[in-house]
C-alpha cells in the first residue's frame, strides 16, 4: 500500500459523500414554506400596527412597545425552539414535522391577530394584543426555525445554497407583493376594515396549510451530522466560539432594524406623504421587483465577487435608496417609488445573503468544534433577527408618535408627515450603513469555506473528532492545522 493511499481513501469518501443536486422541485417546495410564512409574518410585519392605530384604537407609542417587547420574546422562543428541535428525532426527520404540525396552531393564532374584538375596553384592547401577538410569535418560532434550518440539511453545496436562498426570496417577495394587492385597497375603501381583515386571514390560512404540506412532502435532511446527542454545553461551545455567527448577528440585527422600520410604515408612507393609500401597491411592486431581480442575479453576483463583497454592495445600495426616500418630495410619487425600488435591490441581496452565510455558520461550528447544531444555530440568528425586527418597528412607531400623528386622523400634521419620511428612509439608510460596517470583519472567503468542508469530510471518513472529543481537543489543535491558516476565533 503506498503513503498516500489513506489521502486517497479519503478523497474518495468525500466525492461519495458528496449530496447530489436538488431538483427544481425541492427548490419549488422549499419556498412553497416561505411564502406560507410570509402570509402571516409579513401581513403582521406590513399592516398590524395600522390595524392597532385605525382599527382597535391603540395609540402608536403603545403599539411601539408592544412591538418591541414582543418581538424581543419572539427571539427568545426561537431560541428555545432551536434547542429543542436540534434534540429532535423522528421518522420524518429532525425539523419537517414541526412545519408540517406547528402549521394549524401558527395560522389560526394569525386570525386572532387581526381580530380584536370590538366591545372590549381600551385597556383589554391592549391585552388582547399582547397575548394574540405572544402566542403568535411561539407558534412562529416552532414553524420557522425547523424551516430555516431545513436548507443546511439539504444540501452541504454552497451554490446549492445560495440557489435556495434565492428561491426563498423570489417567494417572499412575490408573497409581500400579494399580501399589499389584497390588504392595501382595505385600508381606504373597505366599508368595514375588522370584517376584511378576517376573511383575509382566514383565507391565508387556508392556502398557508396546503403550502406547509407541499414544503413537508419535497423537502429532505440528506446531510450526515455526527453521531450521537449534542449536549447544551457543547452547543453553547460551538456558539461562543463561531465568530462568523456572531458577526453576521451583529449586522443582522442592523440590516433587519432599518427594513422593518420602512416596512412598518410603508403604509403610512404611501398614505400620508404620497396621499393616496393604494399607491403602497406601486410601491410593495417597485420594492419586490427590485428584491426579485437581485436575489435572481445574486449567483452570478456571488461567482464575480463573493458571498461577502455582494452582501457589502447591497448595504450601501440600500442605503441610497433610504436617503432617496428620505428626500423624495411628496408631490412626485414617482421618486418615492424609484426610492423603494433601489431600497429593494440592496434588501434582496442583503436578505437573501443573511440565509446562505447561516448555512455556511452551520458547517463552521462544526469544523471548528465537531458540533453540528442546524437548529441552535438558526435560532441565534432568528433571534437576532425578532430583535432587529423589534427595534425596527418600535424605531418606526416611536418615531412616528413623536411627530404627532394622530391615530384615525383624516388630516395629519406637517411635522408627523416628516417623521414618517424619517421612519422610512432616514433610519433605514443609517442602519444599513451600520450592517455594512459591522460585516466588514466576517472572517470566511470562499476558498476558506471549500477548504474547511474538505477537512470536515475527511474527518467523517477516518471517523475523527467528533462530539466530545472534538470540543475536548479543539483548542489544542494549530491554526497552521486549519484551512487557510485561519486561526482561533473565540
Amino acid at each position: 500500500m503506498t503513503a498516500d493511499a489513506a489521502p486517497t481513501r479519503a478523497a474518495a469518501a468525500t466525492r461519495s459523500s458528496e449530496p447530489a443536486r436538488l431538483r427544481l422541485g425541492q427548490y419549488l417546495g422549499y419556498a412553497a414554506g416561505d411564502v406560507a410564512n410570509n402570509l402571516t409574518f409579513s401581513l403582521a410585519s406590513a399592516f398590524l400596527l395600522i390595524y392597532y392605530t385605525d382599527v382597535a384604537g391603540i395609540a402608536a407609542a403603545t403599539a411601539g412597545t408592544l412591538f418591541l417587547v414582543v418581538r424581543i420574546w419572539g427571539g427568545v422562543t426561537d431560541l428555545v425552539a432551536g434547542r429543542i428541535t436540534d434534540a429532535t428525532s423522528s421518522r420524518w426527520g429532525q425539523f419537517r414535522p414541526y412545519v408540517l404540525f406547528g402549521s394549524i396552531p401558527l395560522l389560526l393564532l394569525n386570525v386572532a391577530l387581526f381580530t380584536i374584538p370590538s366591545s372590549l375596553t381600551p385597556d383589554a384592547k391592549v391585552v388582547w394584543a399582547y397575548l394574540s401577538y405572544a402566542l403568535f410569535s411561539l407558534a412562529y418560532s416552532f414553524v420557522n426555525i425547523p424551516y430555516g434550518s431545513l436548507s443546511a440539511t439539504m444540501t452541504q453545496l454552497p451554490d446549492e445554497r445560495s440557489r435556495l436562498s434565492t428561491a426563498r426570496m423570489v417567494a417572499s417577495s412575490l408573497t409581500i407583493l400579494l399580501i399589499a394587492i389584497v390588504v392595501s385597497p382595505q385600508i381606504q375603501n373597505a366599508a368595514d376594515l375588522q370584517t376584511s381583515l378576517t376573511i383575509i386571514t382566514v383565507a391565508f390560512g387556508v392556502t398557508g396549510l396546503v403550502l406547509y404540506l407541499w414544503t413537508f412532502f419535497t423537502s429532505r435532511e440528506v446531510v450526515q451530522r455526527p453521531a450521537g446527542k449534542v449536549s447544551l454545553g457543547q452547543t453553547l461551545t460551538m456558539m461562543r466560539r463561531n465568530r462568523p455567527l456572531v458577526v453576521l448577528c451583529a449586522s443582522t440585527v442592523l440590516c433587519l432594524a432599518g427594513m422593518f422600520s420602512l416596512q412598518t410604515v410603508g403604509v403610512y408612507y404611501a398614505r400620508d406623504v404620497l396621499n393616496d393609500a393604494s399607491l403602497f401597491i406601486a410601491l410593495t411592486v417597485a420594492q419586490n421587483v427590485g428584491m426579485i431581480v437581485s436575489a435572481l442575479a445574486l449567483p452570478k453576483l456571488i461567482d464575480a465577487v463573493g458571498k461577502k463583497s455582494g452582501f457589502l454592495a447591497g448595504g450601501v445600495i440600500a442605503a441610497a435608496g433610504g436617503v432617496g426616500l428620505a428626500l423624495a418630495p411628496g408631490s412626485q410619487a414617482w421618486l418615492g417609488i424609484a426610492a423603494f425600488a433601489v431600497l429593494g435591490v440592496g434588501l434582496g441581496i442583503t436578505n437573501t445573503l443573511i440565509f446562505a452565510f447561516q448555512a455556511d455558520t452551520v458547517d463552521y461550528g462544526e469544523w471548528r468544534s465537531g458540533v453540528r447544531a442546524e437548529g441552535s444555530s438558526y435560532a441565534v440568528l432568528s433571534f437576532t433577527r425578532k430583535t432587529g425586527q423589534g427595534i425596527g418597528g418600535a424605531f418606526a412607531a416611536y418615531t412616528i408618535g413623536i411627530g404627532g400623528y394622530v391615530s384615525g386622523g383624516d388630516i395629519q400634521t406637517e411635522a408627523a408627515v416628516t417623521s414618517i419620511r424619517i421612519a422610512a428612509g432616514a433610519v433605514p439608510a443609517a442602519l444599513a450603513i451600520g450592517a455594512v460596517l459591522v460585516m466588514l470583519a466576517y472572517p470566511l472567503t470562499e476558498r476558506v469555506f471549500r477548504d474547511m468542508v474538505a477537512e470536515t469530510a475527511q474527518r467523517r471518513a477516518s471517523g475523527a473528532l467528533t462530539g466530545e472529543d472534538a470540543l475536548g481537543s479543539a483548542g489544542s489543535r494549530s491554526a497552521g492545522s486549519r484551512p487557510d491558516g485561519y486561526g482561533d476565533t473565540g
